[in-house]
């Protein structure tokens, strides 16, 4: 089995907004081989989708690529609400968004997963309370 690819979303927006930074790297990220399907969680496309609300294709793009089978949402927030609760406490100062929060649960569930992001702080979240998170960045990030 191929070690999972968890998507943020950053690179979810910069895939869609032709006008980001990062919308040829998000662009190659789709692309490579054996990429999708992207696993992910609802507190993302949530996010992805507001941050898109007003362009075209919109949120409903995001939805889209789940309904072609290109992103899979398998986390379920109320099932590791403890979890994810304690995430957000601990990255209070950070501060934690709950798609962040999300993504390192599930690098918790996918032990050899990476993250595809473009924040930076996931640098400093750590998955069982210390280990590195992979990532996936543009260089320069």
């Amino acid at each position: 089995m191929k070690p999972a690819i968890l998507l943020d979303a950053g690179p979810l927006v910069a895939f869609f907004r032709e006008g980001d930074a990062n919308h040829d790297w998000a662009l190659a990220q789709f692309a490579e081989p054996g990429a999708l399907p992207f696993l992910s969680c609802d507190a993302v496309v949530a996010e992805a989708s507001y941050l898109l609300r007003r362009e075209r294709p919109g949120g409903w793009g995001v939805l889209e690529l789940a309904a072609k089978g290109a992103l899979r949402l398998p986390f379920a927030i109320g099932e590791h609400a403890e979890e994810i609760s304690r995430l957000m406490r601990k990255y209070a100062d950070v501060p934690m968004s709950l798609a962040d929060a999300c993504l390192v649960r599930m690098a918790e569930l996918y032990p050899d997963s990476a993250i595809l992001t473009l924040d930076r702080d996931f640098r400093l979240y750590r998955k069982h309370g210390r280990r590195a998170l992979p990532l996936i960045m543009p260089s320069g990030l």
